[in-house]
């Protein structure tokens, strides 16, 4: 019987819910649970997309005529979707990981990892057609409901979705930024990506069959020994026989398009131009994850023969640079990737953390700034969380050491102890503990305890009954870990009741460095 009533009180809940938080899904036409409205997503995209491309790379800046070519596709495929109001946005990345990613309303990236993994036009609008049905038919939001009912449970949302407008979920959204948009899509959304995006191909004059070549493709790769390169693409968009299967008999139903082969090739020349930069900088890469700046530093050279305008390359040399103790020549690097491309903020966080540990702490920090305004890593918040607590700016390093402490790890274990020392300085009372005991004799004890790494003065006490009350200084300084144990003077007391009337509490106290 209670089985029953649990059963049908579920029902009923997940029944209102629908009420409350169910939405159109504009591209199937299905009812759906979504917390989020059409515009809390595009708030979200907007607020993420930024800082997302920043995080993987940055935009591909070497051949402007490519970001215009995909960006040019994109839009045609979009204008033929079910929300061509959506204010889509294309982009290429720097990025060597073959991936792809739609965050929601519409905010689109492609990394030139894969670009060269495609042989032609037909398969790049598959990949962004795919990519434009995520956003059409908010997948996103969907994601983030489902992912939402299963970590806070179903009833703590019912309390926190009271309000059609899922501003607490919105609020959530944002502070957890795109890496929650990019998981793994359920099977699902990915079988409908293909499915609808294909239709959007058929629209848009494509070839469908670019389509089924693609999840060939990435198939093969999976099984093949790049499977762990492409790692990046196949966690947000698992490829299946099941997936090739349902678009060889989507495509049977549509009609025949364009493929524009030799358009696209040309739009992807300086990249096929530079692969050979690009293997040189993987191998780069595998030699300081070694520590082996010496090889480093001979593959870079390799890349940059090819490539002298890619900073990427340049920032690598920093790092080789610094490998061999060599700092001058390592700031040198950071500095020439800034100047190749003064819009990315990593090689702005190397010369940063370079020029601080050299004692150049103002230019250091400046870049850091810079770093962190286009970028806020956990390393840029660690070094300004140092900067404002001597600055004894408390509440501000204290935001910044929370954002470092995220990285988990060393960083994230120096930062917690930096959190410590912030809450001493704030509130170094919160670490002390007091309790009130009687002597044989009957008179009232204050035990007061230091439960923090640093020692304490100044400590002050507040003894309270009955709503009046007095205050009580300890004597000395009350040393790290230790009890110091104070007389009231209160007493005889005979009765415990009377006794329990007494409370004490620690108001203030001061930490020593």
């Amino acid at each position: 019987m209670v089985l029953r009533i649990n059963l049908l009180s579920t029902a009923l809940f997940a029944a209102v819910l629908c009420l409350q938080g169910c939405s159109v899904n504009p591209v199937t036409g299905k009812n759906e649970l979504s917390f989020m409205s059409p515009q809390q997503e595009i708030a979200v995209g907007e607020k993420n997309y930024q800082p997302s491309r920043q995080s993987q790379g940055g935009d591909y800046y070497l051949d402007a005529k490519l970001q215009t070519y995909v960006a040019g596709v994109g839009k045609k495929l979009a204008a033929v979707s079910d929300k061509p109001d959506l204010p889509y946005e294309f982009v290429v990345l720097n990025n060597s990981v073959p991936n792809a990613w739609a965050l929601p309303g519409g905010k689109i990236a492609i990394n030139r990892g894969l670009l060269v993994h495609l042989e032609d036009e037909s398969q790049l609008a598959a990949v962004l057609a795919h990519e434009i049905v995520h956003a059409a038919a908010r997948h996103g939001a969907s994601q983030m409901t489902r992912g939402t009912l299963g970590s806070i449970g179903i009833a703590a949302i019912g309390i926190g979705t009271a309000g059609r407008d899922g501003a607490q979920l919105y609020g959530m959204a944002s502070q957890i930024g795109a890496a929650a948009w990019m998981a793994k899509y359920g099977r699902d959304d990915e079988l409908e990506s293909d499915y609808y995006g294909m239709n959007y191909m058929a629209k848009a004059g494509y070839e469908p069959q670019g389509a089924v070549e693609l999840q060939q493709t990435f198939v093969k790769l999976s099984e093949g020994p790049q499977a762990d390169f492409l790692s990046g693409l196949f966690a947000s968009h698992p490829p299946s026989i099941k997936r090739v299967q349902a678009n060889i008999a989507k495509a049977q139903t549509l009609p025949r398009g364009l493929r524009y082969k030799a358009r696209y090739q040309a739009a992807i020349s300086q990249l096929n131009k530079d692969a050979g930069a690009y293997e040189a900088e993987k191998l780069a890469i595998a030699a300081l994850k070694k520590k082996d700046g010496k090889a480093a530093l001979n593959e870079l050279d390799k890349a940059i023969a090819i490539q002298p305008r890619e900073a990427s390359f340049w920032e690598l040399r920093g790092h080789a640079w610094k490998l061999t103790d060599n700092s001058s020549n390592a700031e040198k690097a950071f500095t020439t990737a800034i100047d190749k491309n003064p819009k990315h903020f990593s090689p702005y966080l190397a010369r940063g953390i370079l020029r601080h540990e050299r004692g150049q702490k103002d230019l250091g920090l400046a870049d850091i700034k810079r770093s962190y305004a286009l970028l806020p890593t956990p390393a840029a918040s660690y070094y300004l969380g140092q900067s404002a607590m001597a600055s004894r700016q408390y509440q501000q390093a204290a935001g910044y050491f929370k954002q470092a402490s995220a990285a988990g790890g060393e960083l994230g274990a120096l930062s917690q102890k930096q959190l410590i020392a912030v809450r001493l300085e704030l509130e170094p009372q919160s670490f002390l503990s007091a309790r009130l005991s009687l002597t044989a004799e009957g008179y009232l004890l204050v035990t007061t305890k230091n439960n923090s790494p640093v020692s304490m003065a100044g400590v002050q006490l507040q003894l309270s009954v009955s709503g009046t009350g007095q205050r009580l200084m300890l004597p000395q300084i009350l040393r790290a870990g230790r009890e110091l144990r104070i007389s009231t003077g209160i007493g005889p007391i005979t009765d415990s009741a009377e006794a329990s009337k007494y409370r004490v509490r620690v108001v203030s106290a001061r930490a020593l460095k």
